[in-house]
């Protein structure tokens, strides 16, 4: 299976909808996906995600179904600097040379108690229900296929939540990937999971952050 991460166009955060520039982006990441062979999409329920999707349903004759928990990600905890805003944190420990290998990023005091470190764990979680009902079951950073179908889906949502699942996929820390691989408005980022029932795959991470 295929999954295509896309990144909500130039949004009006006030409004949750596309600026018109964003109405530009997601018409051309639908021209962009058209021969990907998408065969389901789903999005966050967040309005900029939807339109962005909607462009591309539209082109493909699919439907949208909403995942909930695949809204943008929420920050701030009790002393936390920054507003517990986890973009400017994860720069932070980078800066400071923090080992991702040999620490858990979830216990450090910037993501100890912040609201991001919880939503992390929330998605994380049915995402891997997610999986699990495509035919992929998650275990210790490997995933075990259940199925013999093959086909690619595409899932519009955000920054924060997309950074989440592909942390969590790709077996990174969080803050990492918000440091390293940002998502850029519009954005394509690809993972393929290798069809072979009964034994264990891990992710391919096949493109990133492609423009459309």
């Amino acid at each position: 299976m295929r999954i295509i991460f896309v990144r909500h166009g130039d949004p009006d955060y006030l409004q949750d909808c596309l600026t018109q520039n964003g109405h530009k982006h997601a018409a051309a990441v639908a021209q962009r996906l058209a021969n990907e062979g998408i065969s389901e999409i789903y999005s966050s329920p967040c309005g900029r995600a939807y339109e962005t999707a909607s462009y591309t349903a539209l082109l493909l004759n699919l439907p949208i179904v909403k995942l909930d928990y695949m809204r943008e990600i929420s920050w701030g905890g009790f002393r936390i600097p920054n507003n517990g805003h986890p973009w400017m944190l994860a720069e932070s420990l980078l800066e400071s040379g923090f080992d991702f290998c040999s620490r858990d990023w979830k216990e450090h005091p910037f993501f100890d108690g912040n609201a991001a470190t919880e939503d992390y764990k929330f998605i994380t979680v049915l995402f891997d229900l997610f999986l699990q009902s495509q035919g992929y079951k998650h275990e210790k950073g490997r995933f075990l296929c259940t199925t013999e179908t093959s086909k690619t889906i595409a899932l519009f949502g955000h920054g924060g939540s997309g950074a989440c699942v592909l942390a969590h996929l790709l077996s990174l820390p969080f803050p990492y990937v918000l440091a390293v691989m940002p998502f850029d408005f519009a954005s394509i980022t690809i993972v393929d999971l290798p069809v072979a029932k009964g034994d264990y795959v891990n992710p391919v991470l096949e493109l990133f952050t492609g423009s459309a």
